[in-house]
């Protein structure tokens, strides 16, 4: 993994760094924030914002009145196409630019300034603020409470509840599906996410600090948004969709490696996984998901994929894994110990290249 950032403002003056490199201790309290503390719900989070701009932007380039016009010719489609592109440039840059505008405001107050080897008290607070601005950007905490509260609700038999809370957490209808069909959602959703909300944004956050992560999660949600394949964002949200595949290209892959390296640990099996990925994940229709899901089916002996319905319209994806032992609730808990060991080999790899580069705080 190369760290750009440290590189790059290593020897910026104050006013010039923009918060584009983190230090090892940052990046470790940023995760313990996280597990700690996780999204509160009365915290306004900066996903939302994100969204806001997005939907703000599609107003403004792309009407409701103009989705069924722009995609009815080769014109139109190029017209959608550039709109979308500009909606997504924009937003991860105003994103981008927002973050790095904080960061300085910290740096410049004096805050996050490391003098010599006593560090002060505002400097110290500027670390910690930064630790804390950085592990709103991870979703480990609300996706692992997300997926045992599904998990109990399952050992308790409330089917219909567990329905209800997992369609909170993913995009396929839920109200008709069976305890095994719940646990494999969640557990695809645990697989998926573990790149999409802790070990991308880390990622970017290693290679340029507080604005890389929060940059990602820009991407990230534009995608969630705009990057479907329906009539109106056929072509409107194809620049988003292959941003976003190209974001998590080696995340995805340096996460299947630690998800090996981690259920391995665990006591699963290292041949089936690898075997898993190799046969398997390129079948995914997303270039990354499969990676991570292919692993996790591996690790647990069961099988992923297979039909989805979305807003009543069937879907087959296709499978994963060999159905060595049938889905059961103890899955979840499993799937989410390997989410969890796998972030702490992630983390560990990169604040081990950050010491490397002296980037300790």
């Amino acid at each position: 993994m190369n760290v750009i950032a440290p590189l790059l403002v290593k020897d910026l003056p104050l006013f010039l760094d923009f918060g584009l490199s983190i230090g090892a201790v940052t990046l470790l309290l940023a995760l313990l924030y996280d597990s700690l503390v996780g999204d509160p719900r009365w915290l306004p989070h900066p996903v939302i914002g994100i969204g806001r701009l997005i939907t703000f932007l599609e107003k403004k380039l792309y009407p409701a009145s103009a989705g069924s016009t722009y995609v009815t010719t080769g014109a139109g489609n190029r017209s959608a196409f550039l709109r979308g592109t500009v909606l997504s440039v924009a937003t991860v840059a105003v994103t981008f630019a927002i973050a790095a505008l904080v960061m300085s405001v910290i740096h410049l107050t004096g805050f996050g300034e490391l003098a010599g080897s006593a560090p002060t008290l505002p400097a110290l607070l500027g670390k910690l603020a930064a630790a804390i601005l950085l592990g709103i950007a991870f979703a480990g905490r609300c996706l692992a409470e997300a997926a045992l509260e599904i998990k109990g609700l399952l050992e308790q038999g409330d089917l219909a509840e567990a329905r209800r809370k997992l369609s909170w957490i993913v995009g396929r209808d839920t109200m008709n599906l069976g305890e095994g069909e719940i646990v494999r959602a969640t557990v695809e959703t645990v697989a998926e996410n573990t790149v999409d909300g802790i070990t991308s944004p880390l990622f970017y956050a290693l290679l340029l600090g507080v604005p890389g992560a929060y940059a990602y999660k820009a991407v990230n949600t534009l995608d969630s948004m705009i990057g479907y394949r329906n009539d109106r964002y056929l072509w409107f949200g194809r620049f988003a969709a292959r941003l976003d595949d190209a974001a998590n290209y080696i995340p995805a892959r340096l996460t299947g490696l630690s998800m090996v390296l981690a259920a391995t640990l665990m006591g699963f099996p290292f041949k089936r996984m690898i075997a898993t990925w190799r046969e398997d994940a390129r079948r995914h229709p997303s270039p990354n998901s499969g990676i991570p899901e292919s692993v996790m089916a591996g690790a647990l002996g069961v099988q992923l994929g297979g039909l989805n319905t979305y807003q009543g319209r069937p879907s087959h994806r296709a499978t994963m894994g060999q159905p060595l032992v049938t889905l059961e609730a103890r899955h979840i808990g499993q799937a989410v110990q390997v989410m969890a060991l796998t972030t702490a080999i992630f983390a560990f790899a990169g604040s081990a290249i950050l010491i490397g580069l002296g980037k300790w705080l």
